[in-house]
């Protein structure tokens, strides 16, 4: 069973019960769920996974008065709690992973994570807010949120980027598979320059699974989980993740061919959004093209390589 799942049953069997008994009055405040940090927020732990910070965990969410209120004989339960779910296999955090799960402080969960106690909202918030811990926020599942609050922000941060600072993204996205994969790469291994091909190569392809994520309107994860993730886009993303897994293990001929065939579907999906009308394939004339559609001058003042 994954990890995501035992959490759930760890809840409902253990948790929950405890809340009830032990905090009935902000019980029907506290929100209870899974997300964060770790392959099984996302869904893709293994038996690999399992040599480390891995295992059925509760996040609880409090607000602010509650967690001042409650929050440390919250965790001393909690942590009574899981030494009597001995049979179930539970996540025992390393130092580096701590503070993971337990009893938490809504504003101070997302301020760890993103930056911000409710999320970005200025233009300029949202662009400089990392996209994978913006993924991680958004990950996992809730398992009850009587308040609502913790939800309220969740909520707000998957509706995606505002539409102006997604267009600066992707620009930046466009620009860089040019610059990378279809300008660099050829003339670093037409010079011998094979390290420099390899990081305009893997360049690329950190580009391309990223700018396939903003065409989906999904925030991509944290790289090692990025190229699985992307097989899962509706857009894209089966073929998409093909084709760059092939790129890897190309000749350097069909590495250029195979930069080509990317970018042209990259075009075709943008053009299909009617995020540019221009018919270039070099992807640097899209990025302009899609940069020129914001509607926020400042934003659409900085240079095509920023977002």
């Amino acid at each position: 069973m994954q990890g995501l799942k035992l959490s759930r049953r760890y809840y409902e069997e253990y948790c929950a019960p405890m809340l009830l008994a032990n905090f009935p009055e902000p019980a029907g405040r506290i929100a209870a769920g899974l997300v964060g940090e770790g392959s099984e927020c996302f869904g893709f732990d293994d038996e690999i996974s399992q040599d480390h910070d891995w295992g059925a965990a509760v996040c609880l969410w409090l607000v602010d008065e509650d967690f001042k209120a409650h929050g440390p004989r919250l965790q001393s339960a909690l942590e009574a709690t899981a030494r009597e779910a001995y049979k179930l296999p539970l996540r025992r955090e390393s130092p580096m992973a701590s503070g993971r799960s337990g009893a938490l402080e809504i504003s101070a969960f997302y301020f760890r994570h993103i930056g911000f106690a409710d999320g970005p909202h200025t233009l300029f918030e949202w662009l400089r807010t990392p996209e994978d811990r913006l993924a991680t926020v958004t990950n996992g599942a809730i398992f009850a949120d009587p308040l609502g609050k913790f939800s309220a922000i969740r909520d707000r941060l998957l509706a995606f980027y505002p539409e102006d600072v997604r267009r600066k993204k992707l620009a930046a996205r466009l620009a860089q598979m040019a610059q990378a994969g279809q300008y660099n790469l050829e003339r670093c291994g037409k010079r011998g320059e094979t390290v420099a091909a390899r990081l305009a190569e893997a360049l690329f392809i950190k580009e391309s699974m990223a700018a396939a994520f903003l065409l989906n309107r999904r925030y991509m994860p944290f790289y090692k989980w990025a190229h699985r993730a992307l097989r899962g886009l509706p857009i894209l993303g089966l073929i998409l993740a093909n084709l760059l897994e092939g790129l890897t293990v190309a000749e350097h001929g069909r590495k250029v061919e195979g930069v080509e065939e990317i970018c042209a579907l990259i075009v075709a999906e943008t053009r299909r959004q009617g995020l540019s009308e221009a018919t270039d394939d070099f992807l640097l004339q899209q990025a302009l093209t899609v940069q020129s559609g914001i509607e926020n001058d400042d934003l659409r003042g900085l240079h095509v390589f920023v977002g």
